[in-house]
């Protein structure tokens, strides 16, 4: 593993890291702008949306961006022309809208239900499938704030960060896109993941008194820690060769008021900061094979 590299540390809160035609994509939480990254540091603004908090990003497998816009309750589909138009219609869902994943067959999953500081033992949280005729089903409830989801390669099994529960949860995915045998990968506390070759979670956590991003294996043994500065909010890993990992975190204050967080990150001097190294275990999975 090479030293961590910053590449930006002028964020709000960088949030749903993809990489995507050679370059690192993510979500400026608090500017309400999708960025890309080349490994230099080079950035440009893709887009603007129409939320300033929930957002995140995945891609249809004919490359035109979805965006997820969370307390609008919207799904967003990026035109040729740069246009932001509804996908499909997600305003029956049960709650706001927080991240999203796209697997191998097009299939879309969405999240939320969250409330950031639900009352104890609550846990409103769903996944909601979208199959490629545009129909919307929900196929898991009691969720305790989902937050980052992944895919594996064959399409077999979607493992989502239960953010409140300290915990990533795995289930079998059916044929129809629904999901069954609902079971935890390993207990630790977990947001925007990403899966390598070897069937491991890198995951944003705190370990050992500190920030840091994980990598464990399923049944929650710890194979790898990378320590942060900051709370850590995603990882995603790419790059030529797929062993570029990626790292999110902002000066995020655990035992603050989340608008009073947001507040402090979007009105003063923005702490966000994106870090890059090279690791021993490629990609694999979804969303990070576009």
């Amino acid at each position: 593993m090479t030293e961590p590299r910053l590449l930006a540390n002028d964020l709000v809160i960088g949030e749903s890291a993809r990489w995507h035609d050679g370059r690192l994509w993510l979500s400026n939480w608090g500017a309400a702008e999708i960025l890309a990254f080349d490994l230099d540091g080079h950035r440009e603004v893709i887009t603007r949306v129409p939320s300033t908090i929930p957002f995140s990003i995945d891609w249809l497998p004919d490359g035109r961006l979805l965006v997820v816009a969370g307390q609008e309750q919207r799904l967003l589909r990026q035109e040729a022309d740069g246009s932001l138009v509804d996908h499909v219609d997600l305003s029956g869902l049960p709650g706001n809208l927080n991240e999203i994943v796209v697997d191998g067959r097009g299939t879309i999953y969405v999240n939320g239900g969250n409330d950031f500081y639900p009352d104890e033992g609550v846990a409103p949280g769903f996944i909601a499938v979208i199959n490629s005729d545009g129909a919307v089903r929900q196929v898991a409830d009691e969720l305790a704030f989902p937050n980052g989801m992944a895919v594996t390669d064959d399409n077999s099994t979607l493992i989502i960060a239960e953010s409140f529960a300290g915990k990533l949860t795995a289930f079998d995915i059916s044929d129809d896109g629904s999901l069954e045998n609902r079971r935890t990968f390993a207990e630790v506390m977990a947001d925007g993941i990403c899966m390598d070759a070897d069937g491991a979670v890198w995951t944003p956590s705190w370990y050992e008194n500190g920030p840091c991003c994980l990598r464990v294996a399923n049944g929650g043994e710890v194979l790898d820690r990378i320590p942060l500065e900051q709370a850590g909010f995603a990882c995603a890993l790419g790059g030529p060769d797929g062993r570029t990992l990626a790292m999110l975190s902002a000066d995020w204050h655990m035992d603050e008021d989340f608008t009073d967080n947001l507040k402090r990150l979007t009105e003063g001097t923005r702490t966000g900061q994106l870090h890059t190294t090279t690791v021993a275990v490629p990609s694999a999975g979804f969303p990070n094979h576009r």
